[in-house]
């Protein structure tokens, strides 16, 4: 037996180290033929950086051309070969060529690459290829920027024009959140923006382009509809296809924080494999499990009783994070790839604030304190098959799989003032245990019908979430007497034990047909249909102190609810396209029905409202010149009510606090446009990036508070729901200049932007009956940003600026009263070499706030030092200082007819040594070694 055990061990671990081998790309030394060519436009002009690929039956190579437009193959091993070319801004080429018998150098003659007409040409300052501008994207080429040796994806973000990287790793471009990463064209991890920028190599890089992504629909037939997300795309250099790139390091420091992160990327032709490890109490998650969902189409409509997915980590309170994962990629062929991964991660956060509350109009406030704790894992798994039947028949198939788990020991203690006196002290406390798997199935197939633009699109999507929740809540309130401030007159003891389960699906498909018109135009017809289903069960009894039932009404019940929200939407629409213009119009009708009921063992309330919309179809897009351009696009959705806004019955977890729904409650339907502008002389470093983006909302979901204090009790309050008549709306603008001089050693980057949005809520303050006041709530942010960037060499940056933003709030309500606040944040981030293997780093910035309650004004300072050693530097020892000053605070606003300032608690001061170990070998070029920051090793920012 024990034999058969370590025959079966050495079995394992053999086919271990074959998987291995093959993920990872082991290099050996091959001999055989060069192949060698010369890329030129009709112009006779050089094509740098294109990707050029040579397939045979015995060879699959990949390279890109050089300054001088040269490629070059070694180790060719078939005698029968294709060269396939592919660079944005020119058509793709395809060729086949024999090798001469008897020879072992082939230089083929230079191609001629046809110009696409409608794509801006490149643009080159200094010989190098920086920014190409092309409709909905924007390409950056990374050669050419000032990046010490070990840096990421990140790093080379942050010295993009229009880019942003916040303290937590959040990336903007042209003022949108950037909400999906894919390398090469393909999700990475689950397009988990962090785990790309913060993990990939910044060496191997070829270009990263920001995408104003409209769905695999518009990226197979180029017609753009619908609400665009910024997704970005970064391309690796073809040379780097064989190779691997290890990070590892361990970390531990004052106020017992710890760290230990491992990254492992292996390429080997066709295949690609990376590894994940993070384990650190340092508020760096590795994954966001919020992304699961795109696929080929993704979820449709609104929320409805879904739940229990999400982000955990974050800059909020303190974490302590686990996470492992793996994603890998094969190319079967050229027709046929596989690409997918598994996450893991948990989390257990504990978040410290305190908030001081008034109710307008009521002489009525809160100070508080919470104490919350949040243990969350979550697996995920998503898969995604591509295959290229044919030159004109195409299908995706995407699975994706999800379990969350999420517990929380939630405490909260309020003192309630009334007209300056006492009214209560409360202390509620809730702990919950939520349960959430999840399935979805998406697909799609393309057919070409004919060379001149006739095609044929399908998706479907199906998805699946079931939410199970158990919560316990407490509530435990002494009421005071205005004339006697030292005795409670009462007490409040209520304990509520509810279970929930909500399961909802989500189906949906859409098919498109195009007919070209003639060369430049065509016409498109298309349908669309949609299901939400929710079925969903709410269980509560209430007891007081000794475990003895409660009879009060309200804290007893059994719901039963189930609804159906279906929308069919038919459409079409007129395209033109030339050298200038690019334009669609047209126009869609949608029907709509929300249908259901509810139940429990006494009431019976249904639910059956449709409702019908016409949907203007309008997209529009000019070329001023081959470096600017101007879109405009709008776009229609309708979403349905939620479950708590839809249970016609009373819900609530304590006497005080009553949810009751409304059943006549018709969906949202929600208009959107945006103007995106951008233009910019590249040769000169200039770049402006500019965008309006308005959302106008029909009949608009708002809540009708009653909220009265009650003597002897307190305060309590009630919510319903109604669908606003008025139009409500909101307006985002943003705007950057950037210039660059001196070979990018000096840039300005100078932007801002101004947003206003409207809100609505109705408020009563009488126990029954009474007038719901109608509060309008106004706010507008105006915002601005400075910074000037010194980079003269990758040995020293230095990055000072300054950000300013000024909230302006007002309300209908009489008794509002809201002093505006205001937010000026001068900063300073830098690091020079102080010898070639010591580096030293500093981050400054203090905030100055005003208008708040509090007034926090942090002054934060972070430090590093760091020193290479090792054969090829290959290793690291870094010293950082976190909030040296110890002042990390947070505070926030929120404004309506209840304002509410909060302080939040963040990572405070600690002292972190670090040792870090890399290890790079790309294609024969020697190992590469420096101090990136994979999850959780960034450098220190404010």
């Amino acid at each position: 037996m024990k034999r058969k055990s370590n025959n079966m061990s050495r079995l394992l671990k053999s086919l271990f180290l074959i998987f291995l081998l093959t993920g990872t790309g082991s290099i050996h030394a091959q001999t055989g033929k060069i192949v060698q060519g010369m890329l030129r436009d009709s112009l006779s002009r050089i094509v740098a950086g294109a990707s050029v690929l040579l397939v045979s039956d015995q060879d699959s190579l990949g390279t890109s051309s050089s300054q001088a437009g040269i490629y070059t193959f070694n180790n060719v091993k078939g005698n029968q070969f294709k060269i396939r070319i592919v660079s944005l801004g020119f058509e793709a080429f395809e060729k086949e060529f024999t090798f001469p018998i008897g020879e072992q150098k082939m230089i083929i003659p230079s191609f001629e690459l046809k110009g696409i007409p409608n794509m801006l040409e490149e643009v080159v300052v200094s010989g190098v290829i920086t920014v190409q501008v092309k409709g909905d994207t924007v390409e950056y080429s990374t050669r050419d920027l000032k990046l010490r040796e070990g840096s990421v994806a990140e790093d080379a973000l942050k010295k993009l024009q229009g880019v942003e990287v916040d303290k937590d790793g959040n990336v903007t471009a042209q003022g949108e959140a950037i909400t999906r990463v894919r390398i090469n064209g393909k999700d990475f991890f689950g397009g988990d923006v962090k785990t790309a920028t913060q993990n990939l190599p910044a060496n191997i890089i070829e270009k990263i382009q920001v995408v104003d992504d409209y769905g695999d629909m518009a990226n197979l037939t180029g017609n753009r509809s619908g609400e665009s997300t910024k997704v970005l795309n970064i391309q690796i250099d073809p040379q780097y296809n064989k190779g691997y790139a290890t990070t590892l390091r361990v970390g531990g420091g004052t106020e017992e924080r710890y760290q230990a992160t491992g990254m492992v990327m292996g390429f080997r032709d066709k295949t690609q494999i990376s590894f994940l490890g993070n384990l650190n109490n340092m508020n760096a998650s590795l994954f966001d499990f919020n992304s699961i969902g795109g696929g080929a189409r993704g979820r449709q409509g609104g929320a409805g009783g879904r739940g229990g997915s999400g982000m955990f980590g974050g800059s909020q309170g303190i974490t302590n994070t686990g996470s492992v994962g793996l994603n890998m990629r094969h190319d079967f062929s050229d027709k046929l790839k596989v690409y997918g991964s598994y996450s893991f991660g948990r989390d257990d956060n504990n978040t410290l604030s305190n908030s001081f509350t008034e109710y307008i109009g009521q002489d009525l406030t809160e100070e508080s304190d919470q104490d919350n704790n949040s243990i969350r894992a979550n697996h995920r798994f998503e898969g995604n098959l591509e295959w290229n039947i044919s030159d004109k028949d195409y299908i995706k198939l995407t699975p994706q799989i999800a379990f969350n788990k999420n517990q929380t020991d939630n405490l909260s203690k309020s003192i309630f003032y009334k007209e300056s006196l006492l009214d209560n002290i409360q202390d509620q406390a809730s702990t919950g245990d939520v349960n959430s798997p999840r399935y979805n199935f998406s697909g799609l197939y393309n057919r070409k019908l004919n060379d001149k633009g006739r095609n044929l699109f399908f998706n479907f999507n199906y998805d699946n979430a079931v939410t199970k929740n158990e919560l316990d809540q407490i509530l435990d309130r002494l009421v005071y007497d205005p004339a006697n401030q030292n005795e409670p007159i009462n007490e409040i003891f209520e304990l509520t034990l509810r279970e929930i389960e909500n399961k909802s699906w989500n189906a949906g498909a859409t098919l498109s047909y195009i007919e070209p018109l003639t060369e430049k135009s065509k016409l498109e017809i298309s349908y669309d249909v949609n299901t939400n289903d929710y079925d969903n069960s709410n269980h509560q009894r209430g007891v007081d102190k000794d475990g003895n039932p409660l009879t009060t009404p309200g804290l007893n019940y059994a719901y039963d609810y189930d609804y159906k929200f279906t929308t069919h939407r038919v459409g079409a629409s007129y395209m033109f396209e030339n050298d200038k213009i690019k334009y669609s119009l047209g126009a869609s009708v949608q029907p709509s029905q929300l249908k259901g009921d509810a139940f429990s063992a006494t009431e019976t309330a249904l639910i059956d409202r449709s409702n019908f919309n016409i949907i203007p179809i309008a997209r529009f897009e000019y070329k001023f010149s081959r470096q600017s351009n101007l879109t405009l696009n709008y776009s229609g959705r309708s979403s349905e009510p939620g479950v708590s806004q839809i249970l016609p019955f009373e819900v609530s977890t304590n006497r005080t606090n009553i949810t009751i729904g409304n059943p006549e409650l018709d969906p949202e339907f929600r208009h959107s446009m945006n103007l995106r502008f951008r233009s910019g002389d590249f040769q000169k470093g200039k770049t402006f990036f500019a965008t309006i983006r308005t959302e106008l909302t029909q009949d608009r979901i708002v809540s009708m508070n009653r909220r009265y204090t009650v003597e002897g009790d307190g305060l309590y309050q009630q919510v319903g729901y109604k669908n606003e008549s008025d139009p409500i709306y909101s307006i985002n603008s943003f705007y950057h200049f950037g210039r660059s001089l001196k070979e990018k050693t000096y840039n300005i980057m100078y932007g801002g932007g101004v947003s206003f949005n409207k809100g609505i809520s109705y408020l009563n303050t009488s126990i029954t009956g009474g007038e719901f006041l109608k509060a309008v709530t106004n706010n507008m942010i105006i915002s601005q940003m400075l910074f000037f960037r010194y980079n003269p060499s990758e040995n020293l940056e230095i990055n000072p600026g300054v950000r300013y933003a000024y909230n302006i709030s007002n309300s209908t309500l009489q008794d509002f009263e809201s002093p505006n606040t205001s937010k000026l944040t001068p900063s300073i981030i830098g690091s020079v070499n102080i010898t070639p293997t010591t580096i030293f780093g500093a981050d400054v910035a203090k905030e100055f706030n005003k208008g708040y309650r509090t007034n926090a004004n942090p002054f934060i300072l972070n430090t590093y030092i760091e020193q290479r050693f090792m054969r090829d530097q290959r290793a690291t020892i870094r010293l950082q200082g976190f909030d040296l000053l110890n002042q990390q605070t947070n505070i926030d606003r929120t404004v309506g007819e209840i304002l509410t300032d909060s302080r939040t608690n963040r990572l405070a001061r600690y002292f972190m040594l670090t040792f870090t170990f890399k290890l790079q070998k790309f294609s024969g070029i020697a190992p590469d070694t420096g101090s990136s920051f994979p999850g959780g090793m960034r450098r220190p920012r404010m």
